[in-house]
């Protein structure tokens, strides 16, 4: 039977507060911790780099889920993987080739490789690489910022993809990141979403080891 899993995003977390709101995240039973490294050009917004990744791993024992949302991805992968990353995803947008990115991330055994696309991107080209990743992130808004509202027509995109990973025989996951909270957890998970990424549905609540219960049990209403 197949199970969500939840990936709380420190996007919308406390930075001076981190480590604490992510113990939280942990005790609360997240999956994964999101972390979305934007580098102010291919997304307007910049972030954290690998040293964050690396006192993350330090001080979670959570898989680290690095989505980098940055041009020239490929300069980067070695350093992110060496700071402990668990989950690497990569924009289809960003890569040239996209083949060469997805096998470099592949000879890390250890890591997990996954391939975003905005909300305007076509699956096409993606499969032509479905059967050498591990998951797919659907951004469900236009990637930059947290608090975002959900884009409706994401829901069409992950029942299309579902299907063509169902037909194929794959073992793909598929993510979606974007304005995910308790009222669309249901549709998204029925769509054939595998993990939930929730940034301020979580981080924004008084409580975020319930948020996280309440995000899970939405999926099952």
């Amino acid at each position: 039977m197949r199970k969500i899993k939840i990936a709380p995003s420190i996007l919308s977390a406390n930075f001076a507060k981190l480590g604490d709101e992510v113990r939280l995240a942990e005790e609360g039973g997240a999956d994964y911790i999101h972390v979305d490294v934007m580098d102010g050009h291919f997304v307007p917004n910049i972030t954290i780099g690998p040293q964050v990744v690396k006192f993350l791993r330090e001080e979670t024992s959570v898989p680290l889920d690095v989505h980098l949302m940055i041009e020239n991805p490929e300069f980067f992968i070695d350093d992110f993987i060496s700071a402990g990353s668990s989950l690497l995803s990569v924009h289809m947008e960003t890569c040239t080739h996209l083949h060469r990115v997805v096998q470099k991330i592949k000879s890390f055994p250890e890591v997990k490789v996954g391939v975003a696309l905005n909300p305007a991107t076509a699956l096409t080209n993606l499969v032509n690489v479905l059967d050498e990743i591990d998951f797919v992130l659907i951004m469900s808004v236009n990637p930059g910022f947290g608090g975002q509202k959900f884009i409706p027509q994401t829901i069409d995109k992950i029942n299309f993809l579902k299907n063509i990973i169902n037909e194929r025989n794959l073992s793909v996951e598929i993510e979606v990141d974007g304005g995910v909270n308790v009222g669309n957890a249901k549709e998204l998970f029925k769509a054939g979403a595998d993990i939930l990424v929730a940034g301020s549905s979580i981080f924004s609540k008084d409580d975020i080891k319930k948020a996280i219960v309440d995000l899970r049990n939405a999926t099952f209403v």
